[in-house]
């Protein structure tokens, strides 16, 4: 007897053996079934060796219990002592699944099926499990059976007897022999339907591919046929039935549970096409109407059930398809992308704990095998195998794939899939998710064979695949391009020229033989660079291929590598620093107008990382610009190397801004795509505007240093005007402005005014002189009298002019007026002057009101190009920047007086402040800022990718593909995209005849 307080020798071995309740154990050991055995030392060391010994004792108790007699009770004893075999297996499943010992309780004798195995029975196949079900003429009785059966399975993976790859397999082949038995159930309870037809039953997926797991949908499609004599459309409705009424006895749910669902969505048109289609009927849709996925779903398709001749000949119809998919248009885009929106599908609150979807998972592995398969597959017949291990090692040993990424690949695929298979063992349950119990981790840990401490190393061993996974899915399709051309380890494939064609053809290359010809160039050799590429490279040209065009993007990241490849911090830096490869990768990509800003001076490739605290693309503020260009301007020896400098940050700077709008649009791994694109129009617009400011500002006061000294002899100002007031600007707008100027005192008149035009004419000089920066333009076409009017004048003059001789769109233009550089008093005198003009008291009378509408009406006749698609001009097209900014100012100079908010140079405040004083509905305020949005963007995305300013989408189709990805449409959407701008502004143009026009 155990003394009080103390515990006894048996809960201490209990423990010592992996019980986790050793009271509940130690009162079921002395339970009068276990009497016999229950000092036998063999029984606790083999429960201590079950994945949890808990559950495996009260499973071994709830059998003894169920024996009907003493006499099988007896049997069960003696033989669990004294076969290690049956011992092995009856606890190991008792330990492993819950549902399994429930179905022992049940069916007390099944035990019997675990015995004993002959050799034959080591390695069952669809044979040996049609055998095993061939009693079964009911639901019911089939479920008994085919639990019977998978017990022998999961003893058999339990036990290590069979790896993961054999026990997928037999899963499978227990699938086919149940659906052949369901299906003869059906026939037999049919037999007139069944006379009437031919139907085959082609497994899909895991299934088909012969790796099933224990619990998951089997997925098929059914293929009907008339037999001789009989009607088609007769024969199509028997098959239907009796297809039904199969996956009816497979689904259903019975007092023996279910077996698992038949899944027929992935037949042509889904759950809304019909059950069951002819063979030429299945044809027809696979070779007008069925997309990309739908062929990389056939990789596996695999005749199974009924009529096996039937379902080989759709089988054999159908591959010369699948094996052609590659060829498609935009087919690697669209079998990535539907992987990306499996990601985005998975609630965020079990993304952690997903094995299968999440980013590292199985589906990682699968779907990287299948793009590779139906890539080299065309002309490689090896690579054409439905089981995804059996693949992965086809590729490898073929060169498609590198030998250690593939044999670290199949290490974690392996281990997911086993984590897959022992989590859903437990309850025979249908799921993905990894278990957040720790009693059940532990189990799971346990059943992997981690002992030790199996939470713990179970959550490590899995992130540690994961993470294997996740890094090597993409690599895997790229790597070989560099081994192609790129010294290999002894021993390893080489993918041969043309494979290696045929897989940059399938991301996207319109140039491959120029493609390996730059990776070569990148690549090869022995040196440190060299290695380092090889590193970057193979998730560099997943970028590349992520883009409208992948070319453009490998030639210019060559360029910029030959360029810097020789400075030390480079390659560090796009190696080290998390954004900075990608950054790179989408600026390359995206067009012409950022890499032709970094080309020179590819030292500004240090911009796109991390930077201080991940802002390197941030746009800089107006004041850093400033004290940057006047420092420099400061310090040059004449006015030609101080303009040389202000352009050189211009240059940069709108790298910098190109780059930010280019990553804000396309997104990267660790910045989402920017939800807001007002707000990044504003900031793009914002950084150009202050960016020409400041430009005019070191140059305005360069040309004062050179000739002056540091006081000119009149007070000297630039207005910003248009959208460069507005703080608006594009990537390729002119600088609209006015030149103003104030004679100091003691100062004459002409002296005055010949030096402000010296310094005006000195400032368009230095700016556009020849370079290797881009020139700024100055555009004083808005000046009173326009082109014929002097270049410069006096406040004074302005105010003479504008008191007697100024029109009505010379106050709408001075809307836009905000001073940007020189004297700052100067700048504010000429602000008090024209807010008369611009904000009239009382408003506009209706004859000034008239005129605006005239003149509008004017500039659509006569100014829009001719044969350009007014449904699509940016500028001067319907609901376009002209309609909204010319409707936004009509309202400024009607109620600007009395309403301060309106008092503003920039559009989409000044519709906001309309909005906020009930001048235009919220609806409509809306409809006009999406389209102003809208139309902005797309020039700034035409001048990206062309790198020169266009007011309408290109014509060619690569770039307005281009266009297309900057705006968030991916490939094969170019029509979406179109047909959504045309709608935008088409409702845009709606309002502005109400609210402009009057209409």
């Amino acid at each position: 007897m155990t003394a009080p307080g103390r515990r006894s020798s048996t809960f201490s071995r209990l423990l010592r053996h992996g019980f986790t309740d050793p009271s509940a154990a130690e009162r079921l050991l002395e339970s009068a079934e276990l009497a016999p055995i229950r000092n036998d030392p063999v029984l606790l060391e083999a429960l201590g060796a079950t994945a949890d010994p808990d559950l495996a004792l009260q499973g071994l108790v709830r059998l003894l219990e169920a024996q009907p007699e003493n006499t099988p009770r007896r049997e069960l004893l003696d033989t669990l002592i004294a076969a290690k075999p049956l011992r092995d297996r009856l606890l190991g499943v008792l330990g492993a699944s819950a549902a399994l010992g429930d179905h022992l309780a049940r069916h007390p004798r099944d035990w019997h099926a675990l015995v004993m195995y002959e050799p034959r029975d080591l390695h069952p196949g669809v044979e040996e499990f049609e055998r095993g079900l061939a009693e079964a003429t009911d639901p019911v009785a089939l479920r008994v059976a085919y639990r019977r059966c998978l017990l022998s399975i999961a003893a058999r993976d339990v036990c290590g007897t069979t790896d993961l790859a054999q026990t997928a397999a037999e899963l499978a082949d227990l699938a086919t022999a149940t659906l052949r038995a369901a299906l003869a159930i059906a026939r037999a309870a049919a037999p007139d339907d069944a006379a009437l037809c031919r139907l085959a039953v082609i497994a899909m997926g895991k299934c088909g591919g012969h790796e099933l797991n224990y619990v998951s949908d089997v997925d098929v499609i059914f293929v009907g046929e008339a037999v001789e004599g009989a009607d088609e459309g007769k024969a199509l409705r028997a098959a239907t039935k009796l297809a039904a009424h199969m996956m009816r006895i497979c689904s259903e749910t019975t007092v023996e549970g279910s077996i698992w669902p038949v899944d027929a969505n992935l037949r042509p048109e889904g759950r809304n096409g019909p059950l069951v289609r002819t063979l030429a009927s299945h044809l027809a849709y696979y070779q007008r109407w069925a997309k990309t996925w739908e062929f990389q779903a056939l990789l596996k398709a695999r005749p199974v059930a009924g009529d096996l001749a039937l379902g080989q000949e759709y089988v054999d119809a159908l591959e010369p398809l699948v094996w052609t998919v590659a060829e498609r248009e935009n087919f690697v885009t669209d079998v990535q992308k539907m992987r990306r929106r499996v990601v985005e599908s998975i609630p965020a609150a079990e993304i952690e704990r997903e094995l299968k979807l999440a980013p590292g998972g199985l589906r990682d592995v699968e779907f990287a095998v299948q793009l590779l398969q139906l890539v080299h597959g065309r002309a490689d017949t090896s690579l054409r195998s439905g089981t995804t291990l059996v693949a992965l090692e086809a590729l490898a040993a073929g060169g498609y794939v590198g030998r250690e990424d593939a044999a670290r690949l199949d290490d974690a695929y392996r281990f997911l899939r086993t984590m897959e298979h022992r989590i859903q063992l437990y309850r025979l349950r249908r799921t993905h998710l990894v278990p957040v119990e720790e009693a059940d981790q532990r189990r799971l840990g346990r059943s992997m064979g981690l002992r030790t401490d199996p939470v713990a190393e179970l959550n490590r061993e899995w992130k540690r695949h994961a993470t294997v996974v996740r890094r090597l899915h993409e690599k895997l399709f790229y790597r070989p391009l560099l081994d192609a051309v790129a010294q290999l380890a002894p021993g390893e494939t080489r993918l041969s020229p043309q494979a290696a064609r045929e897989r940059l053809v399938a991301l996207g290359y319109i140039d491959p033989a120029a493609a390996l010809r730059h990776i070569e160039a990148l690549a090869s050799g022995i040196t440190r660079k060299a290695a380092i590429q090889r590193t970057l490279l193979p998730v560099l040209l997943g970028w590349f291929a992520d883009s409208a065009d992948p070319d453009a993007g490998l030639l210019n990241f060559r360029k910029v590598s030959d360029a810097l490849g020789k400075t030390p911090w480079y390659l560090r830096l796009l190696r080290d620093e998390g954004a900075a490869a990608e950054n790179l990768a989408r600026v390359l990509s995206a067009g012409r107008l950022a890499p032709d800003l970094l080309m020179r001076a590819p030292e500004a490739v240090a911009l796109l990382g991390d930077g201080d605290g991940g802002s390197g693309l941030e746009p800089r503020e107006r004041a850093h610009l400033d004290q940057e260009i006047l420092a420099a301007v400061g310090r040059a020896d004449d006015a030609v190397q101080a303009v040389t400098f202000a352009r050189g940050v211009r240059r940069r700077e709108l790298f910098r801004t190109a780059a930010f709008d280019i990553v804000g649009s396309y997104g990267t791994e660790t910045q989402p795509v920017e939800a807001d694109q007002g707000a990044l129009v504003d900031r793009v617009g914002g950084a150009v505007s202050d960016l020409t400011a400041a430009t005019l500002a070191g140059t305005l006061r360069a040309v004062v240093r050179a000739s002056w000294g540091d006081t000119l002899p009149t007070r000297f100002a630039v207005i910003g005007m248009g959208r460069f007031g507005g703080h608006e600007l594009g990537y390729g707008s002119d600088a609209d402005v006015l030149f103003v100027h104030e004679p100091r005192e003691g100062v004459a008149e002409r002296e005055a005014s010949d030096a402000a035009n010296k310094v005006v004419s000195e400032m368009r000089r230095l700016l556009q002189v020849a370079s290797s920066d881009p020139p700024l333009l100055i555009d004083a076409d808005l000046r009173p009298e326009g082109k014929s009017g002097p270049l410069v004048r006096s406040l004074n003059s302005y105010e003479a002019y504008y008191r007697r001789w100024s029109l009505v769109w010379e106050s709408q233009a001075l809307l836009r007026a905000e001073p940007v550089a020189g004297n700052e008093e100067l700048g504010r005198r000429f602000i008090e002057l024209i807010d008369p003009l611009r904000y009239p008291a009382e408003g506009l009378g209706e004859d000034a009101v008239r005129e605006i509408r005239r003149l509008k009406a004017r500039m659509e006749s006569e100014r829009l190009p001719r044969g350009a698609d007014p449904t699509l001009h940016t500028k001067l097209g319907r609901g376009g920047l002209s309609d909204v900014e010319w409707t936004v100012q009509l309202m400024q100079l009607r109620h600007g007086w009395s309403e301060p908010g309106l008092r503003t140079t920039r559009t989409r405040e000044a519709l906001a402040a309309a909005c906020a004083a009930e001048l235009i509905s919220a609806e409509d305020a809306s409809t006009l800022d999406e389209a102003w949005v809208l139309a902005t963007r797309v020039r700034n995305a035409v001048m990206l990718v062309r790198g020169r300013a266009g007011d309408t989408f290109p014509s060619d189709p690569r770039e307005l593909a281009a266009v297309g990805r900057y705006l968030g449409y991916g490939p094969g959407h170019v029509g979406d995209m179109l047909d959504d701008y045309r709608r935008t502004t088409r409702r845009a143009r709606g309002v502005v005849d109400v609210l402009f026009y009057g209409a």
